[in-house]
This record gives C-alpha cells, structure tokens and sequence, in this order.
C-alpha cells in the first residue's frame, strides 16, 4: 500500500513536472517572442574594411562606427541640421579659426569608462599620426587640438572654416575607447567609442552583433539588439527577405528586385534620395591612361544615358561634374566638353594619342563585385561596350573583393576602375577636395595633383562668401573635365527594403542609416 502511495505521489509530481514545465516552456516562448521584437536583423551585401575611424573611409564601414561612436556635434535625425552630442555647447571666434567645445559631464565609453576631453584630443591626434586615407579631413584643417581641462576641447584651424561644424560630424574626429593604439590601425577592434551601440560579436564578412550601449547618455535605442548578415550578393540577400531571415534588405538589392518587390505590396520599399555618385578613377601614373588624351578620349565615348537605362533601370540619372546635380556650384563640365557618346571625338583623340585600328589602346577596367551591388558586373561589361564601339579600344575586364580592390587603389595598382562615393559632409568641398587636392586623394590611387587646383579648392574652404566659392568651383570642375583624373557617370538614390512591421527608418540627406530609431510593432 505504501508503495503504490509513493508510485501514485511520483506519477502525481512528474505529472506537475510535466505541467510545470508546460508553464515554463510556455513562458520561454513567450520570451522568445519578446527577444525577436527587441532584434532587428539587416541584411548587407557591403564589406566592412577597418573598425577604426583612423583609416575607415567607406560609406558603409562609416554606417557601423556611426552607430557604436559618436562625435562632438551630430546630424539630428532625418535634417542637415547639427545639434549637441558629446559637446553639450560650443563658442568660436570672429573668423572661425578657433573653436572650444564644452562636453557633458556624463559621457561613458560602451564599458563604463568615463570620456574626457583628453580622449577627445588623443583620439584626433591619434589619426593625425596614423594618417590613412580620412586623415585629410583633420589634417587640411585643424593645426592643433588641445584639451584645457577634462571637459574643453579647444580647436586651432590652419584656415577659417565655416563648416567646420559638419567636419565634426564625420567618424575621423569620433573619440574611440583608450584600448585602442596610439600608433597602429586597428581593422577589428571592437571596443568602439560612446555611440548607441556597442559590440557583442564580430565575425569578418559574416555577422555583426550590436547590442544597446548600457552606458550611453543619449535616449536610449528602441531596439535593443542589431545583428547584421553579410550576403554574397543580392540574390541570396532578397531570398533572406522573403523567407523572413532578415528584417531589412539594404545596400544593394538590384534594379530589379527594388521593382518587383515594390510590385509585390508584401514589403516596404523606402526611397532614399541624396548624393550618392559613381564615377570612373583613372590612373595618372601609369601607361596607358598617364596620357591625358587617353583619359579624355575613354570620357568622350560614355554614354550615361544607356548606363542609366540598362544597368540601373532608370533608378540614376546621368551626372556630368563631381559635384551632385542640384547641389550649388555644380555645372555639367563633361558634358559641355564632351557630349554623351561622342565616338568621333574619341576617336579622333585616339588617333592623336598614336593609336589605330590596327595599334589599339589595350586597358583593363576593374570593379568589385558586392559592394556596390550585383549591376557592377553589368556596368563594366556596358562600358566595354561603348568603349570598343570606337574600333580602337580592347577591354579586359578583371573584379576583385572590397577588401583587396580598396588595398589595390591605394596603392595605385588599377589602371581603371569603378568606384562610387557617399557624402562625408554636404559642401561642394567634399565632391571636390577628396578627389583632386594632392593632400587629400591617396585613398583614391589616380596619382592626380594639380598645384592650380590645390590652390583653388584651398582658396574656396577660406571663403564664406557661397557665391565666390561658387564661382572657384566652377572653375575647378572645367579643370577636371580637362584633366580627366574621375569620370562621373551617375547620381543615384538607395533603397531600403523591410518587413512591414518595420518601422522608424530615419535616414536623412547625408545618407547614414542610424539603428536606434528602428523597432517593430
């Protein structure tokens, strides 16, 4: 009898074991279900190069310390227009050539460390060291930066600067955690800085995990955990989508995925106009585009308006200077020179040039193959085209991975190649000084240096008259047209892709997409 009690009272307790844990697996899922509304997942076909702000300079590696580091001053959400972050305020003298800066008393990097101004100061002199290829917006601008005590950072500019403000905005002047070296860049640092987020998990070209700063000042963000995946190309990133892996698809769906899931009314299709330019580089230090002829004969033959049409199905527009469509100061330089597929001046510069239908001009074009979307394979293919339609030009084409292609240009090892460009700041200066000041365009390999273009562009950053910097614009976009170190073909938007319980995606005209305002309802 007291044997069957105990079986009874056992089957009694497994059978509340049973429910019990029915309760707590109950809850787990709960939970679970909690845990996915506190994640977003992002799909990106992009590469990051470096997680050091000493020598990131790409849009999308720009995109992530954006979101785990932030600044003096920052853009507020969705304008142009500056508001206070790590600085809470600001003074600067009558001509603009010194700046102090007054930071809040409660900044901590992303493990509790407080920032000081002392941070601040090592952290810009520490790119000014190390000088990779942003180093040219601290250095062609700031003489020294000192910090006079743990909570005033005080600029001294070589030149007056107005917009200096929108200098501070970009990640080179972001103070990064003290683990960092002084001395040495730090491709896969995860320490960060005092930005939203920080790092949990980093695997290259695979995952990057984010999870709410703990320790930052700010509001804090609305979603607490971003896991971005890096996919191959954008057909295995818009099946992600589909299958409900991912939340977001961003940076680079197709032409035609954009279409068709528009089409589909499954999705949310955002439109995100600004800036965004690509061009042609060519090298000016090697045989055969060291000859400006060449350079000028391999502009002459695009035609931007076919580019536009078949490669990005009309999602761009034809773009004729460096500097964006819409944007003061710009002027249509290449197409005043050149025209649009203009075969018989290319081939008549061609032929000055000492070439033939028999001796033709031999070049290789490169172009990576995901960062800027699958169409790029596409668009060097259509650009052999119109090339060869002169009967005096051979293409061969060659692509190599972001990583490797960005190591390539800096060390001038491409002859022509494709590259695209996302504002750093918005000012004629930046579509202008990175690209052709010979202190500035190292990252971009072309060799170009012209002491009369030097002089102008430094001449336009001292002006604060718009209309006289305008004019000394001008005159530097004709000298590229002559010169032809950039080819500019087209002035594109992006477009983000979620799912239709994604909302708060907030990217405003400098292009940057912030993650702390995102969340799912």
């Amino acid at each position: 009898m007291r044997l069957k009690v105990q079986v009874l009272v056992l089957v009694l307790l497994l059978a509340l074991g049973v429910v019990a844990s029915g309760c707590i697996g109950g809850q787990g899922t709960q939970t679970q279900t909690k845990e996915e509304v506190t994640q977003i997942v992002i799909g990106v076909t992009d590469k990051v190069t470096d997680l050091d702000p000493a020598n990131a300079y790409d849009f999308y590696t720009w995109e992530v310390l954006n979101n785990i580091m932030e600044g003096l001053v920052k853009y507020k959400p969705g304008t142009l227009e500056i508001e206070p972050a790590i600085a809470e305020r600001w003074e600067v003298n009558e001509d603009s050539t010194v700046w102090t800066f007054y930071l809040r008393k409660d900044v901590k990097f992303a493990d509790g460390t407080p920032l000081t101004a002392k941070d601040v100061v090592r952290s810009i002199k520490r790119v000014m060291k190390i000088n990779g290829d942003p180093a040219w917006l601290v250095t062609d601008f700031v003489k020294d930066v000192v910090a006079k005590d743990d909570y005033t950072v005080v600029f001294y500019l070589k030149q007056p600067t107005s917009y200096f403000l929108a200098l501070l905005t970009t990640p080179p002047y972001f103070p990064v955690h003290p683990n960092y070296s002084d001395t040495q860049i730090e491709s896969d640092a995860t320490y960060g800085g005092a930005g939203p987020y920080r790092i949990v998990k980093w695997v290259r070209d695979e995952e990057l995990v984010l999870e709410a700063n703990p320790y930052y000042y700010g509001e804090k963000p609305k979603t607490k955990r971003i896991v971005i995946k890096f996919y191959r190309d954008a057909s295995t990133m818009r099946l992600a989508l589909q299958n409900g892996e991912i939340d977001i698809a961003w940076r680079t769906l197709r032409p035609s995925d954009i279409k068709s899931l528009k089409q589909s009314g499954n999705f949310n299709v955002i439109e995100v106009p600004g800036g965004f330019i690509r061009y042609i580089c060519l090298n000016t230090k090697v045989d055969p585009t060291k000859n400006v002829k060449v350079r000028q004969a391999l502009a002459a033959a695009i035609d931007r308006k076919e580019i536009a049409e078949k490669v990005f199905m009309g999602t761009v527009e034809p773009l004729y200077s460096l500097i964006p469509n819409g944007m003061w100061s710009h002027i249509d330089a290449f197409k005043e020179k050149y025209g649009d597929a203009n075969i018989e001046l290319s081939k008549k510069l061609l032929q000055e040039a000492g070439y033939s239908e028999s001796n033709p001009l031999q070049i290789t074009l490169w172009y990576t193959p995901t960062h800027y979307g699958d169409t790029e394979a596409d668009l060097a293919q259509i650009l052999k085209e119109q090339w060869e339609r002169t009967g005096i030009i051979k293409v061969d084409i060659k692509s190599a991975e972001w990583g490797t292609y960005v190591d390539y240009a800096r060390k001038g090892q491409m002859q022509v190649y494709l590259l695209g460009w996302y504002p750093d700041y918005l000012d004629p200066d930046d579509y202008t000084t990175p690209f052709l000041k010979s202190s500035a365009n190292s990252w971009a390999g072309t060799g170009y240096a012209n002491p009369t273009v030097d002089e102008l562009l430094t001449k336009a950053q001292r002006l604060t008259d718009q209309n006289e910097r305008a004019k000394l614009y001008e005159e530097v976009q004709r000298i590229l047209a002559e010169d032809v170190p950039y080819i500019p073909l087209v002035q594109g938007k992006l477009y983000l892709v979620t799912q239709k319980n994604v909302k708060g995606v907030i990217i405003g005209p400098d292009m940057i997409f912030r993650y702390s305002t995102l969340y799912k309802e």
